[in-house]
């Protein structure tokens, strides 16, 4: 089971991977939305914002996101780290429930070509 500390470098690395995109997925990582990871099996929830390409985790809360980010992920602490390290495919994962992801259309739109 992957730690609070590999979650959170795992965020950061998926960061900074979205910073040094280009083309279509540099545009659809370019704008800002409020963010919220659930890591089920920790039940902790990182919450912070999708700003121009950049991930910035502004708090850390234990259970269930509070508020209902515009972006909204949850899923295991190990496959967080399978996601980034390219381990973990992400559409296979959502198909099988794995990870979940809810946003609004457009968004969601948006967000499919870095999927």
């Amino acid at each position: 089971m992957a730690t609070m500390e590999e979650c959170r470098s795992a965020l950061d690395k998926l960061s900074d991977n979205l910073a040094q995109a280009d083309g279509e997925a540099r545009g659809a990582a370019g704008f800002d939305r409020s963010l919220s990871c659930h890591i089920t099996d920790l039940d902790t929830t990182f919450t912070g914002r999708l700003n121009n390409g950049r991930i910035t985790v502004l708090d850390t809360s234990a259970g269930p996101p509070r508020e209902k980010a515009q972006i909204r992920l949850a899923m295991a602490g190990d496959d967080l780290v399978a996601l980034v390290d390219g381990e973990l495919n992400f559409a296979r994962a959502w198909g099988a429930g794995r990870v979940k992801l809810e946003a609004g259309f457009l968004d969601l739109m948006r967000l499919r070509s870095l999927l």
